[in-house]
Parts: C-alpha cells; structure tokens; sequence
C-alpha cells in the first residue's frame, strides 16, 4: 500500500514523484521502459522551467543545467523567408538520455521506490486505487498517469484521428554545424523540422553535436532523410551531417483538447494532452504538469481535503497555469496549416515586425 502510485518515469512523473516524495510520503514509481534511452522530444527547456528543474534534481544532476547549452535565438524558416526572434531569458538544451536518467535517479534518492521495466495493465477503484503491472499488485490512496500519450492506459482517452492524415515523430543525433545558439524551425508541406544545438552530459566530443526532430505526415516522409528533401534550405544543411545515433520514431501523434483528470485519475504530461512539438515546450509542460498535480495532491495525502477536492483544485490550476498554452499553440497550428496564398501575408508581416514574433513565443510559455 503506498500514498501515491505514478505510473511513467519521464518529466512527467518523475517531477511527481519527486514533490511527494520529499513530502515525506510512500511513493511507488513505474516505467515500463529501461533508461537511459533517446527519446522523439526537441530536448528545448524553456527558461520558465529551469529554475522548477533546478528545484528537482538532486545535488549529483546539477551538473546538468550548469553544462547545458543556452538557446538564444529562434529562427523560423517558413515559404522560403526567415524569420528570426531573441529567446530571453534563454532556453536550455538538454539531451533526454541524460534528463530522464537524471529525473528517475533525483526521485531515488528522494525516498520514492523506483522501478524499470514495470508496466502498468490496470487500474482500478476510485480510491483507494488497485494497479495491476507486470510486477505485481498494489494499492495507493491516488494516482498521477503520466504514461504518455501511447500507453495503454490513456489510448482510449486520447482516440482522436487528426482528419485522413497521420502524424509521426522521427528525432535523432546528428554532427553537424552548432556555433549557433539557436532553435532552428524548417516548415514545409506536411510537416516541420526543428533544429539545435545539444551536449551530452559528461562527454568531451560534443561541439557540434545537433538535435534533429522532425514532424510529418506518413504519406509525404517516414525517415529523417525523406524529410530533409522536402525543405531546400534544410536538404542543403543536411548535406554535411553525420548521423550519431539510431533515429527513433513515434506514432501516431495525436490532438485533442487536455484532459487533466480521468476516473479521478490525475492525468500529466502528454497523457493529459499532446502539445504542438513546434512550439518547443513539451518538457516544460510535463515538468510543470507532474508538479502541478503533486502539489494538489498533498493536502490530501495529509487527510486535509477530499479526493474531489484535490482534483478540482488540479484542474483549475491546471486551466489557469498550462491550458492558455495549449490554446495559443492550437492556433498557430492552424494558422501553418493555411494555404500558402493566405499565409504569405502573415509571414511578411511577422518578418518586418520582431514584436509580433517575441508575443508569439511568450504566448507559447
């Protein structure tokens, strides 16, 4: 029996893990996955979330964000323009191979009882709470889902087809050009490409070592390669990389409204919603998310409030400190979706007016 069961090592759940276990409450920790692993992420953590990271990790992982790369600049390149925009306060590029490890370590050494290779098949109750893994049974008074958006405990709750198109993510390592402080954005028909600069924790042959992560749909592209094709400026810029690490892929990626409850299940993350990759704060979000709903679960925990209580004080935070960016991200979303005749417009005047690019970015944090 354990206070809190989550269920996903990520950002997710393990910033969960880690505020209720330094609480002082029984935590029961489960990824179904081994780390450390790449995963398909822009590995971009906005500067809102550096001091929250700071706060998690534990004194051996500090390292992390000190050594981390800073992201300055934004550049968009969109029809052929380029459009560019100052990041300030800077981002931070960290590799996910190294955050995830980093994450479910600091949850360790904060008390939580951490276990790999242990995936969740049930969950029942209303509390208290059964989960059936692949391990074995338990109890907990609540649980947080932070299991993504593949997993089979949020598949039914996330059913959504994104019209006739599906959507995949392909991400990998590549050595390339990174004197640049910058996230570079390539668009083009049926998909985007993100770019920028990264280092792997603890080695010494990493200058120009680039993330690479692409979106796109099925029909025009299933490999890195097929995607570079589609964009002149980025097919140029992918001539001189060398591939560091196996490319990894996700699908499919789905859309829909968040949902931050679920059988008076805490939902965080992307198993509560699927943020727009472009908009480069997917762990921020999961990061802020995890916390989030820790934090709401505490006075229960302590037996001040209700269950119910505790949720409904989730989703109004929820609402009022996450759900403004999943909005604004949305919009963009369908605007870079517009036909080309009508989106011109908008991209001459996002390039003779930096403002309207800086408010685009603060709306997406």
């Amino acid at each position: 029996m354990y206070d809190l069961i989550v269920v996903g090592g990520g950002p997710a759940g393990a910033s969960a893990a880690i505020v209720a276990a330094a609480a002082g409450f029984q935590v029961l920790l489960l990824e179904r996955g081994v780390f450390p692993r790449h995963k398909v992420c822009g590995e971009f953590v906005s500067a809102e979330s550096l001091d929250l990271l700071g706060n998690l990790l534990d004194s051996r992982h500090q390292s992390l964000l000190t050594s981390a790369i800073r992201i300055s600049q934004t550049r968009v390149f969109v029809d052929g323009h380029l459009i560019k925009a100052d990041i300030d306060p800077a981002a931070a590029s960290i590799a996910r191979i190294d955050l995830d490890a980093a994450l479910w370590a600091s949850a360790e050494s904060c008390g939580a009882d951490a276990r790999q290779n242990s995936k969740v098949e049930n969950i029942s109750g209303e509390g208290p709470f059964q989960v059936k893994t692949s391990v074995g049974d338990f109890q907990s008074g609540a649980v947080i889902n932070a299991s993504g958006r593949w997993s089979n405990l949020t598949a039914e709750a996330g059913k959504r087809t994104n019209g006739d198109a599906k959507w995949i993510g392909i991400k990998g390592h590549f050595l390339g050009d990174a004197t640049i402080p910058s996230v570079d954005l390539y668009f083009f028909e049926g998909g985007y490409c993100g770019v920028q600069p990264v280092n792997l924790d603890n080695s010494i042959a990493d200058e120009n070592r680039i993330n690479v992560c692409a979106m796109v749909r099925a029909d025009r592209a299933t490999t890195l390669q097929e995607a570079f094709g589609k964009c002149p400026q980025l097919e140029r810029e992918s001539r001189n990389w060398t591939q560091l690490s196996a490319p990894v892929t996700v699908a499919p990626l789905i859309f829909r409204a968040p949902r931050p409850e679920r059988d008076k299940i805490f939902m965080a993350g992307d198993a509560a919603v699927f943020v727009d990759p472009f908009i480069g704060d997917g762990i921020s979000l999961g990061l802020r998310s995890g916390s989030l709903a820790a934090q709401s679960l505490l006075p229960f925990l302590r037996n001040e409030i209700s269950l119910a209580a505790a949720i409904a004080a989730y989703r109004k935070a929820y609402v009022k400190k996450l759900a403004p960016v999943f909005n604004a991200s949305s919009v963009i979303r369908r605007m870079l979706r517009l036909p080309r005749a009508v989106r011109t417009p908008m991209v001459h005047l996002a390039r003779k007016s930096p403002r309207i690019s800086q408010y685009v970015i603060q709306r997406t944090r």
